[in-house]
């Protein structure tokens, strides 16, 4: 398949069930560096058919991505969603705002504890999602608290009927 250079509804959705990506720049000598972005699910913003954008957070105080940014626009995001095994590469141009603190809110979540220190806003070129091969699938706690809850709530139901029917639950062994 070959890159495509619009947002589509399905890379909309995936963007917004983010609660991070990889974020890829390089120096003006071409020196690397990938950070890793983090927040609530769907910090990463789609503001229109090329551009997406977040609030950034303060942080380790490095400002390597920025220092990168002011010297070479060039930059790579990269999302993965491990429980499905899918991922998507973006290339594009990034730049970082800082004198637009409406813009900075606008993309922030009330709700999220980070301070803002400013927007960056990313131009999509062109994106890609690729096959799952080698992908470990992960879960993360929203998706395992519900499913430890349910057991536990079965275990207890049937530690009750164990106990109605004049045993003890705690004699039960499994087998080896």
């Amino acid at each position: 398949m070959a890159w495509q250079t619009r947002m589509t509804p399905e890379l909309a959705q995936f963007i917004a069930g983010r609660d991070h990506f990889y974020m890829g720049t390089a120096n003006a000598e071409g020196r690397p560096y990938i950070q890793h972005r983090g927040g609530p699910r769907g910090f990463l913003k789609v503001l229109d058919e090329k551009t997406l954008g977040y609030a950034d957070f303060a942080g380790n105080q490095q400002f390597v991505t920025l220092g990168h940014l002011s010297e070479n626009d060039r930059a790579f995001l990269f999302l993965i969603d491990y429980p499905t095994r899918r991922r998507v590469k973006i290339r594009g141009r990034a730049r970082a705002v800082a004198d637009d603190p409406a813009l900075a809110r606008s993309l922030a979540d009330p709700s999220y504890r980070g301070r803002v220190e400013r927007a960056i806003l990313f131009e999509i070129e062109e994106w890609d999602a690729n096959c799952p091969s080698h992908i470990q699938p992960r879960w993360g706690a929203e998706d395992l608290v519900p499913a430890f809850d349910r057991l536990e709530k079965r275990i207890r139901a049937l530690e009750a009927q164990v106990r109605e029917l004049g045993g003890d639950p705690g004699e039960f062994k499994l087998p080896e």
